[in-house]
């Protein structure tokens, strides 16, 4: 016996045409490097989108060939992740936060041959554009200025399109999109993505019990889109209808208030470093923003209970998301589960604050010295999934990297918990735990608790040799406007959350923490600036 469903490719063009034929006077809004709105509809995206891909083809960009963006978040770079993949090249989201020559690297290594880039990150590619082998540059004229010589404009290139055209040929299994990670040791490593691996992805974030994104939505995406994908939300926007709200380069909180204000947005999302310093101003000028309908996806690290606390207070859901790179990025959400039952408020927000379920399709388990734990939230080991949307090798690197069980699995290098209801706890990346005589200390756990002071905005926890216990905690804090608290002060707000063995007894108060190129706390550069740290 055979089934007798139709055999139909799962590839990302079908919402590209879904979004033209369906939704198209939708807006698009992008906010350009002088704070104007620049207003677009799915329409004339799905017009130029085509063109894009049409111009491509026509400038001799083939089938798997690499096309660079350095870009922003706005209009041009939405059209730029759907035209790439239709004219059946790569689309490689560059880095604009990493040092060129890392960014270069990065570029030769992917064989980039066209970039798309904003004339405001021109003086940033110049920086690196001898180290690569980019043919041709397409400059998206975001000022109004003329582009440079020997650059195409982007307008003009797509002019060059007629729009009496069709897709090449397409497999769901083709190379559609490439990123580089940014949180191992030693160099990038590329990670492709395929239609089928984005398709399903976003089928699967969109669920209520995912993302819970909807048509209705209003969608800001504060994570750029040169990282991971943004997430799947262009994909998913465009396989919905929803408006997309770009910001451009103006990620700083007093920009995305009122833009999410006068918009309507109802869905956005970023890491945590963009909401804490949002709920500052929100607690600030309690009343002022006109934010109810607001729900906010965060992701990168985790998310200090007192964080979403904080949110709820103003009538803000805040709903953390796990995963990376690797994952596409998407693994588990963090809801509470009906196979919970009943819980109390302070239950609901203790779960919240955990890295949540494995959605659909995605496998998990937690591997430890022993081989694989319970789920029994007290045993913990080191996460590894499996699923259509995980990577199973990088680009160009051998199948056999450490990065991967003999059996197929990723290793993820976070160490974690998992709950009898399939709740997932991080406890620490395993180069970030603390052994301390013995002892292991989370250094999550240690900087959700600071977090939780009134007067601390942020607080990263690393390990310092010591000559008794090997290592202790160092905690480095950073104070909110106006507040104030000492060591002493933080010890006694911890001593009835920790035993007294795993509180920081090394403080440091900084006037800011250094961040990753994503917005995570940069713990090496803490590690190094600290290594000789003195003990009295």
């Amino acid at each position: 016996m055979q089934a007798t469903m139709m055999k139909v490719k799962l590839t990302l063009t079908h919402f590209l045409d879904r979004a033209g034929k369906l939704f198209p006077g939708v807006e698009i809004v992008s906010r350009m490097p002088d704070k104007s709105l620049h207003r677009s509809n799915y329409g004339e995206f799905h017009r130029r989108s085509r063109l894009l891909a049409e111009a491509l083809q026509k400038a001799g960009v083939r089938k798997g060939d690499r096309v660079a963006t350095l870009m922003w978040n706005h209009y041009a770079h939405f059209e730029a992740y759907f035209g790439v993949i239709a004219s059946g090249a790569v689309l490689h989201t560059l880095n604009l936060r990493l040092a060129p020559e890392e960014i270069g690297y990065i570029a030769d290594h992917a064989e980039d041959r066209v970039i798309i880039v904003d004339d405001i990150l021109l003086p940033l590619f110049a920086q690196f554009r001898a180290q690569t082998r980019i043919e041709r540059v397409i400059v998206v004229s975001l000022t109004g200025k003329p582009v440079p010589e020997g650059c195409t404009d982007y307008e003009d290139f797509l002019a060059t399109a007629s729009g009496d055209w069709d897709y090449p040929e397409m497999e769901e299994d083709d190379p559609i999109a490439m990123c580089y990670t940014s949180g191992t040791t030693g160099r990038p490593k590329g990670v492709v993505y395929s239609h089928r691996s984005q398709v399903l992805h976003t089928l699967v974030q969109c669920m209520p019990d995912g993302v819970g994104i909807a048509s209705h939505d209003v969608i800001l995406p504060v994570v750029p889109m040169f990282h991971a994908n943004a997430w799947g939300i262009p994909y998913a926007a465009a396989m919905l209808g929803t408006k997309m709200v770009f910001p451009g380069p103006h990620l700083h909180p007093d920009d995305l208030l009122p833009l999410m204000e006068s918009e309507g947005v109802t869905v956005s999302c970023g890491v945590p470093t963009i909401w804490l310093g949002m709920i500052q101003i929100l607690d600030r000028d309690a009343g002022k923003w006109k934010l109810d309908k607001l729900r906010l996806t965060v992701g990168g690290s985790a998310v200090p209970e007192a964080l979403i606390r904080g949110f709820a207070r103003h009538g803000i859901e805040m709903m953390q998301g796990w995963g990376m790179t690797e994952t596409s990025p998407l693994a588990t959400v963090s809801r509470v589960m009906h196979t919970q039952g009943e819980v109390s408020e302070d239950e609901r927000f203790a779960t919240l604050a955990m890295q949540g379920y494995p959605i659909p399709l995605v496998d998990l388990r937690i591997i430890g010295d022993d081989g694989e734990q319970p789920w029994d939230g007290k045993a913990v080991g080191e996460i590894q999934v499996h699923g259509p949307w995980i990577t199973g090798s990088y680009h160009e690197l051998p199948q056999s990297d450490a990065s991967f069980t003999a059996d197929g699995w990723l290793r993820t290098g976070d160490v974690a918990a998992v709950s009898k209801h399939g709740i997932v706890k991080i406890t620490d990346r395993t180069k970030d735990l603390i052994k301390s005589g013995g002892e292991w200390i989370s250094s999550v756990d240690l900087e959700n608790a600071i977090m939780g002071h009134p007067a601390v905005a942020e607080a990263a926890v690393i390990a310092v040799a010591h000559p008794k216990w090997a290592e202790r905690p160092l905690a480095v804090v950073v104070l909110k406007a106006g507040q104030s608290v000492d060591a002493a002060g933080l010890r006694d707000f911890l001593s009835d959350k920790f035993a007294k063995w795993a509180i920081p007894d090394a403080w440091q108060f900084v006037d800011a923490i250094p961040r990753t190129s994503t917005g995570k706390f940069l713990k090496t550069a803490l590690r190094e600036k600290y290594r000789d740290w003195k003990w009295d």
